[in-house]
Parts: C-alpha cells; sequence; structure tokens
C-alpha cells in the first residue's frame, strides 16, 4: 500500500503564484487544493482536513494573519506557513505571534519553498518525546500535551512549535542550545540548508512574553552570548 501524500491547502490571491506553487508541490509528491480567496480559505483551513497551511498574507476577503489567527483559536498543533512580501520586522513578528510556524518572504526560489514545506512536515510528524509536565521559576507550570499552562494562576496557552522548542531545551538543559541546532532539531532543517530566517528570535520572544515574569529580565530562558538559548530548568 502506497503511503498517503501529505495534503497541503495553499491560499493566494495571484493566479500564477498560486498555479505554480501547486504544481511544484503536486510534482513533490503532495495533494494540493489551492484558492484565491481569504474567505473561502478560511472555511477550509478550519476544516481539519490539511497537514500544512500555506497562507499568503495579503488577501482578499480575510488576509492570511486572520486566517491564521482564526485557526489557532482552535487548533494549536496546526501546520502553517505564511506566504509574504511584506518582509519588516513589524510584519514578521506580527504573523509568528499569531502562531505561524514559518514564513518564507517572496520572491522566494522553488528549492526554498520545497525545503520550508518539507521542513514543517518532517516536523510535525515527528515530534519530540513528551515530557508530562515543565517546572519553571516564577511559580510556571506547563502542561505539555495539552499545550497549556500557568504562571502565578494565570493561565497560559501555547502552540506545538512553543511546546517543542521548550521540550528540546529542557532535553538539553545542561548547556546552551545554538539557532542553528533549533532550526535543524526542532524545525527539521537539514544541517546543509543555507536558510536565512529570524523565526527561531521571534519564537523565543513570544516565548519570553509567557514564561517570564519580566520579558526583559529572563530567569527562565536565558540568552548565552555567542552561543544560543538556555532553559533553566527549576530554576
Amino acid at each position: 500500500m502506497e503511503p498517503v501524500k501529505p495534503r497541503i491547502l495553499v491560499v493566494e490571491d495571484e493566479a500564477a503564484i498560486r498555479e505554480g506553487l501547486a504544481d511544484v508541490l503536486v510534482y513533490h509528491g503532495y495533494r494540493v487544493d489551492a484558492v484565491a480567496d481569504g474567505r473561502e480559505g478560511l472555511k477550509k483551513a478550519l476544516s481539519g482536513q490539511y497537514d500544512l497551511l500555506l497562507l499568503d498574507v495579503m488577501l482578499p476577503g480575510r488576509d492570511g494573519f486572520a486566517i491564521c489567527d482564526e485557526v489557532r483559536k482552535v487548533d494549536r498543533e496546526q501546520p502553517i506557513i505564511l506566504l509574504t512580501a511584506k518582509t519588516g520586522d513589524e510584519d514578521i513578528v506580527n504573523g509568528l505571534a499569531l502562531g505561524a510556524d514559518d514564513y518564507i518572504g517572496k520572491p522566494f526560489s522553488i528549492a526554498e519553498l520545497v525545503l520550508r514545506v518539507k521542513a514543517v512536515l518532517r516536523r510535525s510528524r515527528s515530534g519530540l518525546a513528551l515530557a508530562a509536565e515543565i517546572h519553571l521559576a516564577g511559580d510556571i507550570a506547563i502542561d505539555t500535551r495539552n499545550l497549556s499552562g500557568s504562571r502565578a494562576g494565570v493561565l497560559l496557552q501555547f502552540t506545538r512549535r512553543e511546546i517543542d522548542i521548550l521540550l528540546y531545551l529542557q532535553q538539553n538543559s545542561d548547556r546552551p542550545v545554538s539557532r542553528e541546532e533549533l532550526l535543524t532539531r526542532v524545525w527539521g532543517y537539514d544541517r546543509t540548508a543555507d536558510i536565512e530566517t529570524r523565526t527561531v528570535d521571534i519564537h523565543i520572544a513570544k516565548l519570553r512574553r509567557k514564561i517570564e515574569p519580566d520579558a526583559k529580565e529572563p530567569r527562565n530562558l536565558i540568552t548565552v552570548r555567542g552561543a544560543g538559548y538556555r532553559l533553566l530548568v527549576g530554576a
């Protein structure tokens, strides 16, 4: 029996790009649904039928940010990549803060697109071995299986990607972990891939706003200059 091909939803209003993306992804072995309108894209995205959502940011009806936000309200595990011509820091931070796993800036190469799609799908399917709970300074308890936690009695909610980052850092809490290692082990990128992305830094900043009493003075998720990030478990 042949393995089931991953199913991808492409929401892109420019016909040439939409059709080109669909052709490339089908060629690489994926099943693809492609739509041009944000409202239709949101309806399909909420159906739970897709292994990956590939969302353009600028769309008629509902933009990619809005679709991402609505999906995350009901599904914190759905893999999402944003396609954006808006590559300013504020736009990238906004997209990742809404829960996207990664972003690709336009114009992009086919090789880069396929690499990122494969990485997100590979990581979402393999996952990390789950510890039931993570306890951190500041009265923080995180339930990794339910993607939730509390800080001094206040409810916290996490995406699957955020939990995977914390789990990997917990498993390696005796040392700092570099951005490159996180991209390889958490995002699933090949070690030889030449990728320019700020997704690790932005996800770390998101996590600090959740798990630190003061994100500007982190006590749990610290930066080790020149080496990477370290999670001080039980600090």
